[in-house]
Formats: C-alpha cells, structure tokens, sequence
C-alpha cells in the first residue's frame, strides 16, 4: 500500500506522521459508578445528582432524574465526579452501550457508567468527539453472552488517535460549534412542540375556537367515525415495487415521521393502506407512532390503516385524533403482556369531542402549518448532523488538517 509523504500506516489506517495511537487507559483513568441500597431511604433524595446510561446520549449533561444523599454516595461504590468528565455507558437498554457523554455539573453515577477522567496531553473534547466516532467499534468491542457489556478493561484498550495537542483543539472546536448549532435546533424543535401540544390541546377540545366558527360540538364514539382499513394482502398479490412499511420505519415519541420504507417482495401478510390513510402502531401504543400516508402501499399487522368511515370526519382530523394523550391513552389498554397490543374492542368505544367538518378542516389547517415548520426544522437538524458526520470523518482521520503540519500549510 503506497503512503502519500507526511503520512505514515497504522493499525488504525494511514495518519499524519506526528499523530499516534494510544491506548486510552495511557491518557485517562477508567473506573465505573455505583448504586447505594435502594432499600435503605437515607441515601436516596438527597441534594447529589446521580447519573444512569440513559442520560449519556453524546451531548453535555446538565440534569439528573435522580439524587443520592452524601451518605449514599458514602456507603456504596459510587463516586463523587468534577463537572467536566468524560462518560461511557458500559451497559442499557437498546443502543445505549458505547455511548459518550460530557459532566456538565458535578455528579456520582452507577455502576453501568464508566468515568474517563484523562490525565495531562489530551484535550477532553477531543477524546469526546473521538470516542463518539467511534461509537460502532466500540459496541463491537463488548463481551458475548446473555448481554453484551463493556467493562473497565475494554474501555482501557480503545485505541486513540491523538494529534499534538494544538491540533486537538482546534479539531474540537470545529467540531464543537456544530454541536452546539445542534442542541440550538433540538431545544427549538422541542419548544416548538410544546407549542403545538398546547395548540391541540385548546383546538381539539373546543377550549379555544377559531375565528368564524360558534356552535356546540357533538360527542360520538371513535368507532362510529373511523375504522380499520381491513384488507390483508400477500407478497403474490402486490405489483412489483409495492413499499412497505414496518412499525420500525415510523419515528416515535410523536415525530409523525416516515422514517423508510422497504420493497414488498417476500413479505408475509400485511395490510393495504391507500394514500391519505393514518397508520397507527398498535404494538406498544405509547411509543407514540403514527404517519400520515403520502402514497399507496402496505404495512406490517402491527399497524393499523386508520380511515374516516363517516362523512362527518375528515382525514386530517383523524390525524390529528390519534396524537392526543387521551387516544394513545385508550390505545395502551391492550391484551398481551410481553407484546402489548391495542384493542379496537375498546378503542372503537373512545369518546372523541366532534366539531362540524369545516371546523376540522380549519384546526387541521392551523396545526398543518406547525408540522410543516417541525418538519423543516427537523430536516435542517437531520443535515447538520449529517454535515458533522462528514466533517469528523475528515478531521478525526488527520485527512483534512486544521492546523499545519510541520510549519507547512493545512
């Protein structure tokens, strides 16, 4: 393999000549957390923020859903940590392990976080946005068994690339203003949808009319208005080039988003959905996914195709009815234990606060054009993360130079 000059083979690819690979045990100490006895109260609900895997999500943390007392932290394995210390969920639910987080306050944690307090030479941020590239590698790098987890050792052995440490900070930083245009987005979107909760809570219940519109609304069961469009199909019966849609390709927690979709070919049997329908998942209701359909295609039983099965409901105001609390409320009382699903037995009986069509038609209008500016500012955050993607392919390889190399030019 020929090395362009300035560039020198390693056993993590070719790298600047000045650059090394270092274990990250050499540059940082690693130890993980605990948890005081949950049976005893004096250590729990104290003033000591402490910290789980699920707040380690690659961005700073500033709060804590739980609190120890000094006694807690006293009388377990857990640690008392400065704000400003690297973390690494070890193990958790989903895709949590491997993760990276920054202390943005002082905090203990459990035992599923490890501590990566670095030593002089290393730019803390640097190792940050390294170690969050690496967030595949990492995972891969866990122990088998009944559940995969990193340990301490593992954490120890990761190997670094480390620039001189100018380089470094000029790489975090870079690195940083992104992720800083990033959590501006992600708290705008989040306010932006608190707006259009509070929007549809007034609007969907009458409490706030808009201009124009006066009168009582009538109160009906869901099942009188809506019904499941009821038409299975199999791989056999579809054109070629039929999408199909999975209850994984729809985003959760109430982002009405589609986020792929799948050829239909080889699929078992499924449901038919027609451009206009609301697909609603089924399966574990407060998950929260539903999408309004942009065009023909099929879907996984575990959705249901939601239609308007009266002339006194439009289709926009179904969409709008299946994202209240109230209806995903009355979806969650479901049969199965392990794999709850919904029961139109008792959905179809909901009780849904009906204005006249017009009136839908213009509250469907209202809050379209708060989903349209989520969806752009979604979008914009969808390519700035990917833009910064790119950018640490670049600057965390040593391919692109932020800093001269040997006085030469980047």
């Amino acid at each position: 393999m020929e090395v362009r000059p300035g560039y020198k083979l390693t056993e993590l690819g070719v790298i600047p000549e000045e650059w090394e690979v270092i274990p990250l045990g050499e540059l940082a100490s690693v130890a993980a957390g605990g948890t005081p006895s949950r049976t005893n109260a004096k250590y729990w609900n104290g003033d000591i923020p402490w910290i789980t895997t699920s707040e380690v999500d690659f961005y700073k943390i500033n709060h804590a859903e739980q609190f120890i007392t000094k006694e807690g932290l006293n009388n377990s394995a857990a640690k008392l940590l400065p704000s400003g210390t690297l973390l690494m969920a070890l193990y958790g639910q989903g895709k949590t392990r491997g993760k990276v987080g920054i202390l943005g306050i002082e905090a203990a944690t459990n035992q599923a976080c490890a501590a990566v307090s670095l030593k002089h030479g290393a730019s803390r941020e640097f190792i940050f946005h390294f170690l969050a590239s690496q967030y595949d590698a990492i995972r891969n790098l866990s122990n088998t068994g009944n559940q995969e987890n990193l340990n301490s050792s593992l954490v120890r052995s990761i190997l670094i690339l480390l620039p001189p440490l100018p380089e470094q900070r000029a790489i975090a930083a870079a690195l940083s203003d992104v992720d800083a245009l990033l959590e501006g987005l992600t708290r705008l979107i989040a306010k932006k949808r608190d707006l259009k909760g509070a929007a549809m809570q007034q609007l969907l219940t009458g409490q706030t009319r808009l201009p124009g519109f006066r009168g009582t609304w009538e109160v009906v069961e869901f099942g009188e208005i809506a019904s499941i469009r009821n038409a299975k199909v199999v791989a056999s019966s579809t054109p070629p080039g039929t999408q199909c849609v999975e209850l994984e390709s729809i985003g959760g927690e109430g982002c009405g988003r589609l986020l792929m979709s799948t050829d239909a070919a080889g699929m078992s049997s499924k449901y038919s959905f027609k451009k206009g329908d609301v697909l609603f998942g089924r399966l574990r209701a407060y998950l929260k996914k539903y999408w309004l359909a942009t065009f023909d295609g099929v879907c996984s039983t575990e959705i249901w195709p939601l239609i308007a099965r009266d002339a006194r409901l439009c289709g926009g105001f179904l969409h709008l009815l299946v994202q209240t609390d109230d209806f995903v409320n009355a979806a969650g009382v479901s049969y199965g234990t392990h794999m709850p699903r919904s029961d139109w037995s008792v959905l179809k009986r909901f009780p849904v606060q009906l204005p006249p069509v017009p009136e839908q038609i213009a509250i469907a209008a209202v809050l379209s054009d708060m989903d349209a500016e989520l969806s752009a500012l979604e979008a914009r955050r969808d390519k700035t993360r990917a833009l910064k993607q790119a950018m640490m392919q670049e600057l965390l390889t040593g391919r692109t130079r932020l800093v001269a190399p040997h006085g030469g030019t980047p």
